[in-house]
């Protein structure tokens, strides 16, 4: 059986949008939601980001790459500054922030064609296709997302429970006992 490019393109954005909005978003929440301003901002180091920072991050890359790119908004994004950042806003107002972005991506994802997934776009610089902004989104909101549930759980010390499913079944067999597999 052949698929045809539009069958590709929504089997694509379907995914995409799986692990957008499924999986890496009510994870980071889930996360970040009940951590102290304080827990938010800490570094480790000069050289590294605080989970507000990363963030921040998010928030300008998904805004970027994805709604204003494909909504042919004026790119307002400044970079230097979701690092140079050190407090001032909460857990809920930097999610609150978040959401709101991914909300206007997800209206982004939801139209998207087989065409302007084809489509030349200049981003941050790069030329690059409509399909390689979105796996670049997903990607990078993966990675970051990663780091901010090892920071949290550095912080915290609580295991998560993002995979409590798998200890139910030989799945998990790899993980240390009360591990979470997702580290």
């Amino acid at each position: 059986m052949t698929a045809s490019n539009n069958e590709l393109a929504t089997l694509f954005l379907e995914f995409s949008r799986k692990k957008l909005f499924g999986q890496y978003w009510p994870r980071l929440r889930e996360c970040v939601a009940p951590l102290t301003e304080e827990q938010v901002w800490w570094r480790p180091n000069q050289a590294s980001n605080s989970i507000g920072n990363l963030l921040l991050h998010l928030n300008g890359n998904v805004r970027q790459w994805l709604v204003a790119s494909f909504t042919e908004d004026e790119d307002k994004r400044n970079r230097p500054a979701e690092f140079a950042a050190e407090g001032g806003l909460t857990a809920a107002e930097l999610l609150a922030r978040l959401g709101a972005t991914l909300d206007e991506a997800a209206k982004v994802l939801d139209r998207l064609t087989f065409a302007e997934l084809l489509a030349p776009y200049e981003i941050q610089g790069y030329n690059v296709r409509g399909l390689d902004a979105v796996y670049q989104v997903v990607e990078h909101f993966g990675l970051h997302y990663g780091q901010i549930v090892y920071i949290t759980k550095s912080l915290t010390a609580k295991d998560l429970g993002f995979y409590k499913e798998l200890n139910k079944t030989d799945r998990a067999s790899c993980a240390s006992p009360g591990n979470d597999p997702s580290s």
